[in-house]
């Protein structure tokens, strides 16, 4: 009986242990993980009118009025076969994506204070459930670029099969770029008001209304410091196929940004963690 009773695993407060078995615990803490990630995404939609909807809505119109502003008033055309609604639908999915992981995981440490100053769990499980949470939106929003390809008669290109590739891209954008911000939001509150900005911004030196060929060479190199202009330049090139341009050197060096990122914000976010009890 005794036997039959044994704990599957025993944790063991002491000086030292939470630092050696930090990723061992990750694993220990995965039902957190999940409990936080469904807890978050039911209360995301709780008490909504119109529910997982509004996981359409947001895309839905960013996609309209792209369309509207660089189609019908810039007169701009989308440099590939597919119509420009096509062209915009497959920038607006992983850019939404994006902002809404920074926004989510940005406030995700602030959000959950009493948790973070009262038990002992790997910490970096709260900002990584965040974008888990926002990767359901994404996954849902595939509607609206299906209804897109459907209206407008669009086949995609047999190089939708790299789609996963460009979608893991962008989930380590979300997270390294996340992990910053929810880091320097617990230090400097004033963050939760650049991350706003942050993407408002973003969204007009990130090619999601136009086709990155239109900037000009002598300022492609400092754009492609964006790493999620790689990332959709990617998801352009799965989706549309044909004659959809894609810089693979550009593609390249947002993979090489995201690994920087990812590995110097959990670093950061390891080296601030042992102080967020004391200052959230």
């Amino acid at each position: 009986m005794e036997q039959a009773l044994k704990p599957e695993y025993e944790l063991i407060i002491e000086a030292g242990k939470s630092e050696r078995h930090y990723w061992r615990d990750l694993w220990v803490f995965r039902e957190l993980f999940l409990f936080l990630s469904w807890r978050d995404i039911a209360v995301r939609y709780k008490q909504t009118f119109i529910g997982v909807t509004w996981a359409l809505i947001q895309p839905l119109i960013t996609l309209v009025v792209m369309t509207v502003v660089f189609s019908v008033i810039a007169k701009m055309d989308a440099g590939v076969e597919a119509p420009y609604a096509v062209m915009v639908a497959a920038g607006t999915l992983p850019w939404q994506f994006f902002a809404t992981s920074l926004g989510n995981t940005s406030n995700s440490l602030v959000t959950n204070a009493n948790m973070l100053s009262k038990v002992y769990f790997p910490r970096l499980i709260v900002p990584v459930s965040a974008v888990i949470v926002s990767f359901v939106d994404f996954l849902i929003s595939f509607a609206i670029l299906a209804l897109v390809m459907v209206w407008f008669q669009f086949v995609p290109s047999w190089r939708i099969v790299f789609l996963p590739l460009f979608t893991l891209l962008a989930f380590s954008a979300a997270i390294g770029i996340g992990l910053w911000m929810a880091t320097l939001n617990v230090e400097y509150r004033d963050f939760r008001y650049i991350v706003p900005f942050i993407i408002q911004f973003g969204v007009f030196v990130t090619p999601v209304g136009y086709n990155a060929s239109k900037v000009p060479d002598s300022l492609y190199w400092l754009y492609v410091l964006n790493p999620m202009v790689g990332v959709i330049e990617g998801f352009r090139w799965s989706i549309i196929g044909g004659d959809s341009p894609i810089n693979w050197t550009s593609i390249a060096i947002s993979a090489g940004i995201c690994v920087v990122l990812i590995i110097t914000s959990i670093k950061f976010f390891r080296r601030m963690e042992r102080t967020f009890a004391d200052v959230i």
